[in-house]
């Protein structure tokens, strides 16, 4: 229980004796009558009307003195300790269980249900629903935005926050990077169980801040450091256009169906280009008949592509290559038949 100058709380999840409520408030009454005397109630027994029961308080002056601050800080974190231990058998210190008011700690850990997670599991899927959150407990956890590791999390943290909101579809991956032990709750109970606690609330939202902008600063990196996607949206004539517009220098990469090609742009010109076996202009123009496949441009070349000389007049060579493409495609041909 606890009795402060504003309110009496009972414990979560017991039954609360109304004739006890009663007396604790009349308590309360009578200390802000007379301040002078609540040094006495330190030591002091009470009696409740409605029982024979003993109440023994133990009165903390000074919720605003730095050190009564301090003394009820350590209090909070000494029985996060033990509540985890008591349970789960684990010493975890995290951010989130301190953040948690001390008379609800232990009914927010026993609601959680200990998961065993092997090694390169898979606990949220990015683009999926995920109806968990998770507070780990051992191992460690990569965060993965299109299979890129932005973050690392490890014991004592929570994710699988954004369900917290009810926000849809993960905005990234969290996988297991050896074997682990995680906490898991459903979503729905976990803001059930806090939606009462301002000070859990501000640290969800700190935590879904900081987040989302290490997602977003990734998705920053990944605009300004590489392009992937079809060939059959972007067909390699208009990629090689929009490298030599905008000036990039870079390694554009392409899967296609007669196997790997390289072409390497410095300042927009070409000055490296491989495929099938051949190099060069020969490469190109084979690159430019191409319609499926995958590609992907990455910033950056190498030292001896940097000094290297550009493999001819780059319109001249795009021009030449798409002449080939149109003289090849059997579409293009003339209809000279009588009518």
């Amino acid at each position: 229980m606890e009795l402060t100058d504003r309110t009496f709380s009972c414990p979560e999840g017991k039954e609360v004796c109304l004739i006890l409520v009663r007396d604790m408030t009349q308590l309360l009454f009578e200390l802000l009558k007379q301040p002078e005397k609540n040094a006495q109630a330190k030591a002091k027994n009470y009696s409740c009307s409605g029982c024979t029961g003993l109440i023994k308080f133990n009165l903390i002056d000074g919720e605003h003195d730095k050190a009564g601050t301090e003394s009820k800080t350590a209090r909070i974190e000494a029985r996060i300790r033990s509540v985890m231990q008591e349970v789960h058998g684990q010493t975890v210190e995290s951010p989130f269980l301190n953040s948690i008011p001390a008379e609800k700690i232990e009914l927010v850990i026993r609601k959680f249900q200990e998961v065993q997670v092997p090694r390169d599991k898979v606990l949220v899927h990015q683009g999926e629903p995920n109806p968990n959150v998770y507070l780990a407990l051992t191992g460690s956890f990569a965060v993965e935005n299109n299979h890129q590791k932005i973050a690392t999390l490890g014991a004592g943290e929570l994710f699988g926050e954004m369900s917290y909101l009810g926000a849809g579809p993960a905005v990234a991956s969290i996988k297991a990077l050896e074997d682990a032990t995680v906490l898991a709750i459903r979503a729905d109970d976990f803001s059930k169980l806090l939606s009462s606690s301002t000070s859990v609330q501000v640290f969800m939202a700190r935590l879904l801040a900081d987040r989302l902008q290490q997602i977003n600063m990734m998705r920053v990196r990944d605009f300004e450091n590489a392009m992937s996607g079809r060939v059959a949206d972007v067909l390699p004539a208009e990629l090689f256009q929009v490298f030599h517009m905008h000036q990039k220098t870079g390694v554009l990469e392409l899967d296609l169906a007669s196997g790997k090609a390289r072409v390497a742009f410095r300042e927009g010109g070409i000055v490296n280009a491989k495929y099938r076996g051949e190099q060069g202009e020969k490469a190109i123009f084979a690159i430019l008949a191409e319609k499926e496949g995958y590609y992907r441009f990455t910033s950056g070349i190498s030292a001896a592509e940097m000094s290297a000389e550009e493999i001819g007049d780059f319109m001249g060579l795009l021009m030449e290559g798409v002449r080939r493409v149109d003289e090849d495609d059997p579409a293009n041909a003339g209809d000279f038949s009588d009518d």
